[in-house]
């Protein structure tokens, strides 16, 4: 995800949601930094949803922002969340078990 991608990623979820920017931005670049070293240096396999929810209690602890919070943002920021993670299923698409030629049309495991 580039900078620019993130940049929308925040100015959507800020018009979606009644949170300040740069609570949002603080939320989404926490978020989406850890899904990237995951992704960079993990060797586990992860189910997707699996993989989200240690993405938000990890947003949670370190941002310090409540629950409810992190999980509306990244909520609303989930097909922001969901582009990263088939670009992270198409460069390693062993961290979730699937091969690199499955079918683009079917969802992650």
């Amino acid at each position: 995800m580039t900078d620019q991608e993130l940049n929308r990623a925040v100015q959507y979820v800020t018009a979606s949601t009644s949170y300040a920017r740069e609570t949002v931005a603080d939320i989404l670049k926490t978020g989406l930094g850890e899904l990237t070293v995951m992704a960079t240096q993990s060797t586990r396999q992860f189910e997707r949803e699996a993989l989200l929810e240690y993405i938000s209690q990890w947003t949670i602890k370190r941002t310090g922002q409540p629950e409810p919070l992190v999980r509306e943002v990244l909520g609303c920021a989930g097909r922001w969340l969901d582009e990263v993670y088939d670009e992270i299923t198409k460069r390693q698409p062993e961290i979730i078990g699937q091969s690199s030629n499955d079918d683009e049309d079917t969802e992650p495991v």
